[in-house]
């Protein structure tokens, strides 16, 4: 495991800022040499704590004008149904993320879609007809003034 020091956490701020930052920048604005900067950003690489670098996108350029947050409960609390649902869900490209939670329901969902009449059709044609999903809330996004997801 990698330690993280002042040094790295730094970096890593930065990296989360603009992955695609140079080298001699990053060195600069955390106090290093470019040398040992770079060492310490391929030594996070290698350690697995930074997994990988992603490119924000634009959502109304992808035609995506409506997000949602869904809970969904299944029917029943058995691994198989668990593993079915997550199997359907991974096939379905309007799910960005899925999280299994604690608490009423076993799953949480962020759905991007074109809108409301295309999020309403995956509603009812797709999640709507699994045999594991027992209920469905949705929390439509109506702005986001902080999202640091990269």
């Amino acid at each position: 495991m990698t330690k993280i020091d002042a040094i790295n956490a730094r970096i890593l701020q930065e990296l989360r800022r603009d992955g695609r930052i140079a080298n001699l920048t990053l060195a600069e604005r955390v106090g290093l040499s470019p040398s040992a900067c770079l060492r310490r950003v391929q030594e996070m690489e290698r350690s697995g704590l930074i997994k990988g670098y992603r490119a924000v996108l634009d959502p109304a350029q992808l035609g995506i004008g409506f997000t949602a947050y869904v809970t969904v409960g299944l029917n029943t609390h058995t691994k198989a149904s668990q593993e079915a649902f997550e199997r359907a869900v991974a096939r379905a490209p309007q799910v960005t993320e899925c999280h299994n939670i604690t608490g009423t329901v076993e799953y949480l969902l962020r759905v991007d879609c074109a809108d409301l009449a295309a999020y309403k059709h995956w509603h009812t044609d797709v999640l709507g007809t699994l045999p594991q999903v027992q209920s469905i809330t949705t929390f439509v996004v109506m702005g986001s003034p902080k999202d640091d997801r990269a």
